[in-house]
């Protein structure tokens, strides 16, 4: 499965689903697909992904969506698309949604 983050600060972008689903735990939001964060709530979320991708940095994270054959990706490097997109939502103060991606609407 694939997930889409979208807000209207931001271009959408598109994670691998268990890593999307840990990175919205790492927000303190439930791993829920769809889910949404309001954007009053947006600073805070961000910072607790921050901090949990810190408390994680240098492990590569891995799931059954990666293709065993890749070599491992540092979880730093996964969550910057989406660190760039809460920052937009946060100073547009707009809000984040997430689904599971759709590539025929």
């Amino acid at each position: 499965m694939l997930i889409t983050f979208k807000t209207e600060a931001h271009a959408g972008i598109t994670m691998f689903g268990k890593i999307a689903l840990d990175m919205v735990t790492m927000m303190g939001h439930t791993p829920t697909v769809p889910g949404a964060i309001l954007a009053r709530d947006i600073p805070e979320a961000l910072s607790r992904l921050q901090s949990g991708i810190e408390a994680g940095a240098g492990s590569p994270t891995s799931g059954k969506d990666d293709d065993e054959n890749d070599p491992p990706v540092d979880i730093v490097h996964r969550a910057l698309p989406l660190i760039d997109l809460l920052k937009a939502a946060a100073t547009a103060e707009k809000n984040v949604m997430w689904e599971e991606a759709s590539f025929y609407n």
